[in-house]
């Protein structure tokens, strides 16, 4: 089976940013929502984002911003990828992009055609199926994303409730190309735990061997 990438996000200090790195983590998400408990500064995020090592990537996470907004955050922290887990509409996300992920909601009744519509904008690099509105650790019906998952052209990425217990379980039931953890690899809310990081990233290649 291919490598199931994993992003580590909420990194907020340079303790979690190298346990994540180290442990063989694929993206590092900057939470620049300012209600969230993980939330980050673009200053302090750009101090980081010196630091992540060659080849892990580094991905600006934002939920409903104006072009404004988004723009200012971006002088500060140019992020290779961007995250955008909110409502925005396509005209929002093509003037973000290129190379955003775009997260969305699972919903039974409008999961398939909410995959089906981004997957068809340009800007759109990969979908993020999420079981909340983000950082609530909600999972949600993983076999049912799998034939959705088949028919899309663009790499799918899913979060929500994972964790060291249930990654493998998540990704033996989907295949999905990545998987996205915050709370879950976390000590108290905001804070992470090295030892939680290291678990969750073995426990995902335990998951790709099979």
């Amino acid at each position: 089976m291919p490598r199931t990438r994993i992003k580590i996000c909420g990194i907020r200090d340079e303790e979690a940013l190298f346990a994540a790195a180290d442990e063989g983590a694929d993206a590092l998400g900057f939470m620049f929502v300012e209600n969230s408990p993980r939330f980050i500064s673009p200053d302090e995020a750009a101090e980081l984002l010196a630091l992540v090592p060659p080849f892990v990537s580094a991905v600006g996470v934002f939920a409903n911003p104006t072009i404004e907004q988004f723009a200012d955050i971006e002088e500060i922290c140019p992020t290779p990828y961007t995250q955008l887990h909110g409502q925005e509409d396509a005209k929002t996300v093509r003037a973000c992009g290129p190379d955003i992920i775009k997260a969305i909601k699972y919903d039974p009744a409008t999961i398939a055609g909410s995959i089906q519509g981004w997957d068809a904008i340009e800007e759109v690099g990969a979908i993020l199926v999420d079981g909340s509105a983000g950082g609530e650790g909600i999972a949600f019906d993983w076999p049912s994303l799998a034939p959705l998952i088949e028919n899309c052209s663009k790499p799918v990425i899913i979060a929500g409730g994972l964790t060291p217990a249930n990654v493998a379980e998540a990704i033996r039931a989907c295949r999905p190309w990545g998987v996205d953890v915050s709370s879950g690899v976390e000590r108290v809310k905001g804070v992470k735990d090295a030892g939680l990081i290291e678990a969750f990233c073995a426990a995902v290649r335990e998951a790709d061997r099979g």
